[in-house]
């Protein structure tokens, strides 16, 4: 008797049925078996020792359905992948420098330019403030015009406003350094939302979180930088005279860096590689440019409840470490009179600590995929750093503020690739530009108002008052991040995961059983057989 086995595998496209010449094939098979099985005792020896024919033992398998899993597409890594990386990460090390070079020593420029504190809190705000109209229009043009253009456009336009501030270092000329440093917060937008694009156009699965931590991490990296050096080259003394001598070497230098930057960028920053560097990306580049559109994806990634919920906690974790980076030196100096260096050195402790931070959950995440998991403790931990923060800033111990700025930095900065990477796993196949640019546009948002509510209590109330309040808001992040529904798609791509199911129907005889066979082509050529009564 003869078994017919319906075998049903489920990919991406849905369900693939058997086809009507297998089964007619089998119907034949059957009829031939059944004739073979009246022939008379006779025959050749082989025939009358027992052992059948080659055509009636044929006769005697069972019919079966044999699906290939087809071979996928070609993928390969470049070293060139380094060489972007590294330049991508440069450029935008000089930016983030140059968004926290003056809050760090806003007594200096308040006394240089004779304005009050809060003109010298919108050079860092405005930031925050150009981002959020801009940002549609940056993803828009990253999706139609490219990796290479985009970052074309933040390098350059950092070169511009970096030498529009070498003319604005005079004491009348506060509106030219405004100006200046607009140019520079236009630049940030193309900048923001590149590193989960760059990690995942040019590295492989394993790696990519790794990248994108350390594209985030040049930005860190200028951060830091911005708290150290202003402090160190633009000290706080009476002589106007050389302080703006200090600030034009501060400028110049700045200026001649990010020339030589956009000028790297200009000779190695590519597009894509020629091979994609994983399954995902091999899926995403063939499919029909015509069928993309821009509105259509923002549109699905605000029906999307789990990004949504990202979109708002992210917002509110990073809007608050822009809050507290903009605003250090305010609450060190009101505490600890004097300190500006070291105002510059706990800041710089927060930064460093913070890309430590983002290297491990980088690591972290190739190596487990444990995206919610990961988000949720490190954002729980950020939130206890920032409440003895808090409450051992007037401890009047310098040394204790080093300490625990130090824990803070480590995960409330080392929370910020992880937001990258959890919004492009669950937005996927949506534009990795696309998601991080919203999520970086919310923190833009909440960390203007965080910004200007923190300023105001803190003048007001004192530190700790303010401190409080970004307390409260990152504990109703921890709430909305622990009601994230943690879907992987991106991960399921890579891993090519493939569902398949079996029924078998016997035709004559129950005792018969079903054979399902499932040949696996790999791409160097194995072929792997199983059957569910035997193993070949």
């Amino acid at each position: 008797m003869v078994v017919t086995a319906k075998l049903g595998c489920q990919y991406q496209n849905g369900f693939v049925p058997p086809r009507e010449e297998e089964k007619a094939a089998a119907a034949e098979e059957e009829e031939e078996s059944d004739g073979m099985a009246q022939l008379p005792a006779t025959g050749t020896g082989e025939e009358r020792d027992g052992s059948p024919p080659d055509e009636e033992r044929q006769a005697m398998l069972p019919d079966v359905t044999v699906v290939t899993e087809p071979e996928g597409p070609q993928t390969r890594l470049y070293p060139q992948r380094f060489v972007v990386l590294a330049v991508f990460s440069s450029y935008s090390l000089v930016n983030a420098f140059q968004w926290i070079q003056y809050s760090i020593i806003t007594s200096v420029f308040t006394r240089f330019y004779q304005v009050t504190n809060d003109k010298i809190d919108w050079l860092s705000m405005v930031y925050m403030l150009v981002y959020v109209p801009l940002i549609f229009p940056a993803t828009w043009l990253l999706d139609a015009g490219g990796l290479r253009l985009t970052a074309l456009l933040g390098s350059g336009l950092n070169c511009l406003g970096a030498w529009l501030k070498c003319a604005s270092v005079r004491p009348s000329l506060f509106g030219v350094t405004m100006l200046a440093q607009t140019v520079c917060s236009v630049a940030q937008v193309f900048i923001l939302g590149l590193p989960s694009h760059v990690a995942s156009v040019w590295f492989g699965p394993k790696e990519v979180s790794t990248a994108c931590a350390t594209a985030v991490l040049g930005n860190q990296l200028g951060s830091a930088i911005g708290f150290l050096l202003p402090p160190v080259l633009v000290p706080n003394i009476d002589d106007m005279e050389l302080v703006g001598h200090n600030i034009s070497i501060m400028f110049y230098g700045t200026a001649a860096i990010s020339t030589v930057l956009f000028l790297l960028t200009l000779l190695v920053f590519k597009e894509k590689p020629m091979l994609p560097p994983s399954q995902a990306q091999a899926v995403l580049q063939r499919a029909v440019p015509q069928d993309y559109s821009y509105k259509q994806s923002m549109l699905n990634l605000f029906k999307s409840v789990p990004f949504v919920l990202l979109l708002i906690s992210y917002g509110i974790m990073t809007g608050s470490f822009y809050s507290v980076s903009t605003l250090l030196n305010q609450m060190i100096t009101e505490i600890y009179q004097g300190e500006e260096v070291n105002a510059g050195r706990i800041g710089l402790t927060l930064v460093v600590a913070g890309m430590v931070g983002s290297i491990i959950c980088g690591f972290w995440l190739d190596y487990t995929k444990t995206y919610k998991q990961t988000t949720l403790i490190v954002y729980i931990l950020s939130f206890i750093g920032m409440l003895v923060f808090t409450f051992t800033l007037d401890l009047k111990s310098i040394f204790v503020v080093f300490i625990t700025g130090g824990v803070l930095g480590f995960f409330m900065t080392g929370y910020l690739p992880l937001g990258f990477e959890f919004g492009v796993e669950i937005t996927y196949p949506e534009s990795e530009g696309t998601s991080s640019g919203l999520l970086n546009a919310s923190a833009q948002i909440f960390g203007i108002i965080f910004t200007l509510v923190q300023g105001t209590l803190t003048t007001k109330h004192g530190p700790k008052a303010g401190n409080i309040f970004l307390c409260s808001w990152m504990f109703l992040g921890i709430i909305l991040t622990a009601l994230i529904k943690s879907d992987l798609k991106r991960h399921n791509i890579n891993s090519r995961i493939v569902k398949c199911e079996a029924v078998a129907e016997p035709m004559e005889s129950p005792t018969e059983q079903s054979s399902v066979i499932l040949i696996n082509q790999s791409s160097a050529g194995d072929v792997a057989v199983d059957q569910s009564s035997s193993r070949v």
